[in-house]
C-alpha cells in the first residue's frame, strides 16, 4: 500500500510524517486489497484550540473512502480517521464477503 501524506501549506514535521504513515499502514489489516492512501494535513484558519484538520482519502478496488477528522493535535486526528476506516474497511470486507 502506498502511503502519500501532504501538507500544502507548511511542512509537516518528520515525526509527524512517519507516525501518519504508521498509523495509516495498520488498516491493511482489516482490508488487504487497499491500493493507495493519501493524507491531507490542513490548519483551520481561526484561533479555536480544535483547528488541525487530517483528510483521509483510501483507495480500494471500485471505491474510495474519505474521512475528515478535526482536533487539537495532528496526532489526535489521524487516530480518529484510522478508526473511523477501521469501521468502514470491515464493513466493507463483510459485504463482500456476503456476496462472494
Amino acid at each position: 500500500m502506498k502511503v502519500t501524506v501532504e501538507a500544502p501549506k507548511f511542512d509537516a514535521d518528520v515525526k509527524l510524517t512517519t507516525f501518519i504513515k504508521n498509523r495509516v499502514s495498520k488498516l491493511e489489516h482489516f482490508y488487504d486489497k487497499i491500493i493507495a492512501t493519501d493524507v491531507f494535513l490542513k490548519l483551520e484558519p481561526n484561533v479555536r484550540p480544535n483547528n488541525k484538520i487530517v483528510e483521509v482519502l483510501v483507495s480500494v478496488p471500485g471505491d474510495e473512502f474519505i474521512v475528515k477528522k478535526t482536533a487539537k493535535s495532528f496526532e489526535e486526528a489521524t487516530d480518529s480517521c484510522v478508526q473511523s476506516l477501521e469501521r468502514l474497511l470491515v464493513k466493507r470486507k463483510e459485504k463482500i464477503r456476503s456476496h462472494a
